[in-house]
């Protein structure tokens, strides 16, 4: 079974980890067929029918072990992204913005009340659906400008998450199907 590895905040300030690194790392675990996607810690690859919470931590001791590294990784099956592009609440967004439009990966299942009740209490432009355990948010004036990520992290909903844009998830669902 092929899955997709999405590693949290790879590439930003110190935490740097080349694409190199992260392929030699995933291989060096025994799995085949790697590819890295782009230079923010993402990889698919071939793993048989493993469990995702096992690849989750196998990936992140195997990484930390390799590099030094601590990050948390969230895996997802070719069949869990494909559900989740075709369950996209902003269709619009995805074509017109793609790069505005961020899903949030979470371990956990969202709180989906206590989104709904931070959305209806924030005055902004931005927008946010939860789907599955993820979060979909169009950031239409892009999230360097947007305030709702300080109002996102005050409210504490799920510490373990990461963000990809929606070219990124494209390019993971394609990367699988490749």
């Amino acid at each position: 079974m092929k899955w997709a590895a999405m590693l949290r905040g790879i590439n930003l300030g110190k935490r740097q980890l080349k694409s190199a690194e992260l392929k030699a790392v995933v291989e060096g675990m025994g799995f085949t067929e790697v590819k890295t996607i782009l230079a923010s810690g993402n990889v698919v690859f071939e793993a048989g029918d493993a469990k995702p919470e096992t690849l989750e931590r196998d990936l992140h001791t195997a990484l930390e072990k390799a590099t030094g590294l601590k990050s948390e990784a969230f895996v997802r099956s070719r069949a869990e992204l494909a559900t989740l592009v075709e369950a996209n609440p902003f269709p619009e967004a995805a074509r017109e913005r793609p790069s505005f439009l961020v899903v949030s990966f979470h371990r956990d299942s969202v709180d989906k009340a206590a989104i709904d009740r931070l959305a209806q209490s924030y005055d902004g432009p931005e927008r946010m659906v939860v789907v599955g355990r993820e979060l979909f948010t169009d950031f239409p004036d892009g999230q360097g400008r947007s305030n709702l990520i300080p109002v996102l992290q005050k409210a504490k909903l799920s510490q373990a998450n990461t963000g990809r844009n929606w070219n990124t998830v494209q390019k993971l669902l394609a990367a699988l199907d490749s």
